[in-house]
């Protein structure tokens, strides 16, 4: 049986102590010098200066935490597959949401890497094609330096096409290498819903089959807003400024295919929180289950006795002059 503390002797103790001995110093002197002058045995003091020193010693000892007796605790880990498909064609560079589409994306992705620091977690970015960015990892830091560094610059110049980036998603999960149980891992599909291509209903087709969870995150607004460029803002064919929109029904369809949740990011509207909750509602896998020893605080028993002490120094007195 080991014995450890919880806290260590600092200044506070210090000082607690150095106070008592003074002040108690002090007393004793003063007390023996009053027996002296009245004739009586000091040796009569003597069980108060015991029981004092015993409750202010108790005290002390509960102050510093001492933790003792042994016991196993099992500690287990369990986890979950998080897959991030980040949509980074231009439109999402528009600013119907402040700053702008992504950079609010961005924003809130943080806060779902704080959620799950104990989780794994990939990024895949996306436009008309799909690239890794990052596998899935429990390096929650480099995931958090990859979204702080995301644009739309990283892939090419295109319109928007879910199959590629949920095609790789789904390649990535269930790859050999990827042991982990099918209802731990979850993708997380994150654009303004302009789909362009026509091969993403066969991929969720997948994700259902084999027990993946997919969630839509739509970002816009209804009202939508311009595409800025670097000469002001896109244009089709016959000269006329790009209005995008966010288009929630291909991404609710896509979520309702794969039994899956739709939330959105708007101007009146965040389901950060949501998806969050929702991501916590889906049964992690357990990874690993250990068995560990402990120590317990077991402060209470000595304040207990230093307050039983102390009722008792204060019930019994000492009569040093008898009449």
């Amino acid at each position: 049986m080991g014995l450890s503390w919880y806290n260590s002797i600092g200044i506070t103790e210090i000082a607690l102590i150095v106070l008592f001995l003074g002040l108690y110093l002090r007393f004793v002197v003063r007390t023996i010098t009053l027996a002296k002058h009245i004739g009586t045995p000091v040796v009569h003091y003597l069980p108060k200066f015991v029981l004092r020193t015993a409750y202010f010693c108790a005290f002390i000892i509960a102050l510093l935490g001492p933790s003792f007796g042994e016991t196993q605790r099992t500690v287990k880990t369990v986890g979950k597959d998080i897959m991030l498909c980040i949509d980074l064609s231009n439109s999402m560079n528009t600013n119907d949401i402040q700053p702008s589409r992504l950079e609010k994306v961005k924003y809130e992705l943080k806060k779902i890497v704080q959620a799950f620091s104990a989780d794994r977690l990939g990024i895949v970015i996306f436009s008309a094609d799909a690239y890794l960015q990052c596998p899935l990892t429990f390096d929650n830091a480099t995931i958090a330096q990859l979204l702080e560094t995301t644009n739309t610059n990283l892939v090419p110049l295109g319109g928007t096409d879910f199959g590629p980036p949920l095609q790789l998603t789904f390649e990535k999960m269930t790859s050999k290498d990827n042991t982990t149980q099918k209802q731990s891992k979850i993708a997380i599909l994150i654009s303004d819903g302009e789909d362009f291509g026509d091969e993403a209903s066969e991929v969720v087709s997948e994700f259902k089959k084999e027990g993946i969870r997919l969630f839509t995150l739509g970002v816009g607004t209804e009202i939508g807003g311009n595409i800025p460029t670097h000469h002001g803002f896109k244009k089709d064919e016959n000269g006329q400024t790009i209005l995008t929109k966010l288009n929630s029904v291909d991404l609710r369809a896509l979520a309702d295919q794969a039994e899956g949740r739709y939330f959105e990011i708007s101007n009146t509207r965040n389901d950060t929180e949501s998806l969050i909750k929702a991501i916590n509602n889906i049964q992690g896998e357990l990874r690993d289950a250990k068995r560990i020893d402990v120590t317990a605080n077991k402060y209470t028993y000595f304040l207990a006795a230093g307050v039983l002490l102390l009722v008792i120094d204060l019930a019994y007195t000492v009569r040093l002059i008898k009449i």
